[in-house]
């Protein structure tokens, strides 16, 4: 404070000398030094005083420094201020805007609940799960103006995509994602696989596996030479069914009869139609298998009531030979294995179908989830400054800084404008709690960003830019690639079909609609009945089936199939 009061008076002894020997000039003169010190010097008196005010380089904001309340309620992370990392200042710097963070833990639903009931909501919420209801009770404003008059940017980013961002007519929530310029495929697996132990692979002389039956053929074979690993007993195959990821079960028999992820329904390629699958036969298949497995005592006995926690800790612990599940959502207990130095123990994706002939269809086609993302509330005061916090942030060259970091540093380019990265960057990046200091863990998801290429070719991502992908590979990684005589993990995998409405899921459907209800309760019965299932004696396979079959049909299909039909016909159409 000391020093700000002496640089007024210095700025004051200084106008009045100019007056007195420029008294011609008085206008220009005036109109120059009426503006206060912070606007006029921010770049540099202002950060040296309190750090509170000053003016953006983007000319978003000429207004004290606001902080916001931030609540994830699917993601995970450190419960920070963004402007204790080094983007989270700069960009506070150019919008005079920061965000204290705060991630769920615990009950979603209880938590968003309390926020319901009391109507005290947090100023930004990515309400993942809950969105629903945040949305049925009003939580949200609605953002067309705002994004009119402050979120160029984001406009253009989100152009293709703001019809079907809106609900009743209007945009409440920024999505995660617009996809820009080329269209840039995952050089490895991170969407639905089959995933095996390496050892497996190793232990058969790296062969190739398609169908169902070849997969547990070698599951069931490796575990019975080795009932046990570092002294643990063996886990042949587990599964994610806690919560709402049981999706990452419920979906398998849908990958297995060659469809990618729209959710609950097939769409059939040529009449594009809407069928459910939970009680067809690919579901009743799959299923028997898990039967038959679990009668051998090949299936993990805690599949069905492990929490995701758990679940995690068993696929660290080097004992698990196979699985189905999304890989981004195992990534904690990816970089686990990886770490412990042992990469026999790593998982290696795999395109698993019911039968030969059958096209996988696991790579996601481009795609667009348009009922999910980040909302402002009725809370927040002065909501422009969060969208030109947004609409800055969706800028090329923040995008640059956020996925790839600061060039030189983290990244080089070539003599063609081509982004790399050096062995030495490669490990680097690979320090999360560097890259959380930098800000790339707290801004490279849950906010609005775009997707696919930069304008000048380079993949938003750099796990999108091959040369990354090949370089970042270990020796126990090339040993495999080159095994398959393939380059990149995901060549083992069928290019995505053109799906114009992919995907289905992200259809926006009103909570307490009859679609909704429909989905609530068929979940129900599934968590319900596939465990009872999977479990029963073989020889009460087919009544509790049949169980399940008469309490699902007893739900109205028909509408809920003739739902989506029409969502997916009219994005067939160019109606969104």
């Amino acid at each position: 404070m000391f020093k700000r009061m002496s640089w007024l008076l210095l700025l004051m002894l200084s106008l009045v000398l100019v007056f007195a020997a420029c008294s011609t000039d008085e206008d220009a003169d005036t109109d120059d030094q009426d503006d206060t010190p912070e606007t006029e010097d921010a770049g540099e008196d202002t950060d040296d005083a309190d750090g509170d005010e000053g003016e953006a380089s983007t000319g978003y904001q000429t207004e004290p420094v606001v902080t916001y309340s931030f609540f994830n309620a699917g993601g995970t992370g450190r419960d920070i201020n963004t402007n204790e990392t080094e983007l989270g200042q700069l960009f506070e710097e150019q919008t005079g805007v920061n965000f204290q963070l705060e991630h769920n833990v615990g009950d979603v639903n209880q938590r968003v609940g309390v926020m319901i009931a009391s109507g005290d909501y947090p100023d930004v919420i990515v309400p993942d799960s809950a969105i629903d209801a945040l949305y049925d009770a009003e939580a949200f404003i609605p953002l067309d103006d705002l994004l009119e008059e402050h979120g160029p940017h984001i406009l253009e980013a989100y152009g293709p995509y703001l019809d079907q961002m809106k609900m009743d007519g209007e945009i409440f929530w920024i999505p995660f994602g617009a996809n820009v310029n080329e269209f840039k495929p995952m050089a490895n697996i991170d969407q639905g696989a089959f995933w095996i132990q390496r050892a497996v692979l190793k232990e058969n002389g790296y062969p190739e596996v398609t169908t169902l039956d070849e997969y547990f053929d070698l599951i069931t074979q490796y575990a019975d030479d080795n009932p046990q690993i570092d002294g643990m007993n063996t886990i042949p195959f587990t599964g994610l069914t806690y919560d709402w990821r049981f999706f990452a079960f419920s979906n398998i028999p849908n990958h297995l009869a060659g469809y990618p992820n729209d959710g609950g329904v097939m769409i059939d390629m040529d009449t594009h139609e809407a069928t459910v699958y939970a009680d067809s036969e690919h579901a009743k298949r799959y299923l028997q298998k898990l039967n038959e497995l679990n009668a051998e005592g090949y299936l993990d006995q805690e599949m069905f009531v492990m929490n995701y926690d758990e679940y995690l800790g068993k696929l660290s612990s080097g004992r698990v030979l196979g699985f189905f599940d999304y890989g981004w959502q195992f990534g904690d207990a990816r970089n686990a294995l990886r770490d412990a130095g042992d990469p026999d123990k790593e998982f290696m994706a795999l395109p698993i179908v019911f039968d030969e002939g059958i096209e996988d269809q696991y790579i996601d086609p481009p795609a667009f989830t348009g009922n999910r993302g980040a909302a402002i509330t009725v809370n927040a005061e002065n909501p422009e400054r969060i969208i030109q916090f947004w609409d800055n942030l969706v800028r090329e060259e923040n995008q640059k800084l956020i996925m790839w970091g600061y060039e030189g540093e983290h990244y080089n380019v070539d003599e063609d404008g081509y982004f790399y990265r050096t062995d030495e960057q490669i490990a680097l990046m690979q320090d999360e709690s560097l890259r959380q200091d930098i800000g790339m863990t707290v801004f490279e998801w849950d906010w609005p960003r775009i997707n696919g290429s930069f304008s000048d070719g380079n993949a938003v991502e750099p796990r999108r830019q091959p040369e990354v992908a090949l370089a970042e590979y270990t020796e126990s990684d090339r040993e495999i690639l080159d095994a398959y005589d393939i380059s990149m993990f995901a060549e083992l995998f069928a290019q995505p079909q053109d799906r114009p409405w992919y995907p289905a899921w992200s259809a926006n459907i009103e909570q307490g609609s009859p679609i909704q209800i429909f989905e609530e309760r068929a979940e129900e019965l599934q968590k319900r009945h596939y465990a009872r299932i999977v479990l029963a004696d073989p020889a009460d396979f087919e009544s509790e089936w049949e169980d399940f079959v008469n309490a699902y049909r007893q739900l109205d299909v028909d509408e809920y199939e003739a739902f989506f039909t029409e969502v997916v016909q009219a994005r067939v159409r160019g109606e969104w």
